[in-house]
């Protein structure tokens, strides 16, 4: 398998982008993002621009992004102070910029969107970062590949891995002790960076019965 991962340098990316390159089943692994990721590999490639919507439009990007069978879209922000059409820029019509592309350049691709838990699937509720994912997951719903979106509640870093938010770094050092207390009263609801990357593989290379999934959904298809 050929795959393209958006975000690698989040969280959830850099988990993806760990258990691509220790999987011998993916032979090919292109990063795409704003900055470049310290790391080498054989299989590993980058492709970094400043301006992503911009990168997609260059006429030199469809030959640099053909031939892959997955997309692994783990690029986001907090909509903490953001207005609804900031948010919506970011989160939406990026989102879909390169989905209605990547779909386009390579038929049969299976693109995998990181979503997030309590998503609004009907765009009317009263959360904003809620109906502005849900519109976005209904639109990739709607274009020709394979699509699965992942919506983990709590998620564990793994083998080093750190949230790039200084506030979510600090509440993680915070949360460590209390992780299997939360791992055993609410098992459906945590998850791991490393469980992420697996199940995003594994769906990406076998399916999934539902296309939406919750933690407990992605824990199975990571197992």
């Amino acid at each position: 398998m050929k795959a393209i991962i958006f975000g690698a340098t989040g969280m959830v990316g850099q988990g993806v982008l760990r258990e691509c390159l220790r999987d011998p089943a993916v032979t090919d692994v292109l990063v795409v993002g704003r900055t470049r990721i310290d790391a080498e590999h054989p299989k590993l490639k980058q492709l970094v621009h400043r301006d992503l919507a911009e990168l997609m439009a260059r006429d030199d990007t469809q030959e640099q992004m053909s031939g892959y069978d997955a997309c692994f879209f783990n690029l986001g922000v907090s909509s903490f102070r953001m207005t609804e059409d900031d948010y919506r820029r970011v989160t939406y019509d990026l989102t879909l910029t390169v989905a209605r592309a990547l779909s386009a350049w390579n038929p049969g691709l299976t693109f995998v969107y990181v979503s997030g838990r309590g998503t609004d699937s009907t765009e009317k509720g009263r959360v904003m970062w809620a109906r502005v994912k849900g519109r976005t997951e209904n639109d990739l719903l709607a274009l020709p590949m394979n699509t699965y979106l992942f919506r983990p509640g709590y998620i564990q870093p793994l083998h080093g891995i750190r949230s790039k938010t200084r506030l979510y770094r600090a509440l993680y050092v915070v949360a460590v002790p209390l992780f299997p207390v939360i791992r055993r009263l609410a098992p459906e609801q945590v998850t791991t960076t490393e469980q992420l990357g697996r199940a995003m593989i594994n769906v990406a290379t076998d399916g999934a019965p539902v296309s939406h999934l919750e933690t407990k959904d992605i824990n199975k298809a990571a197992a």
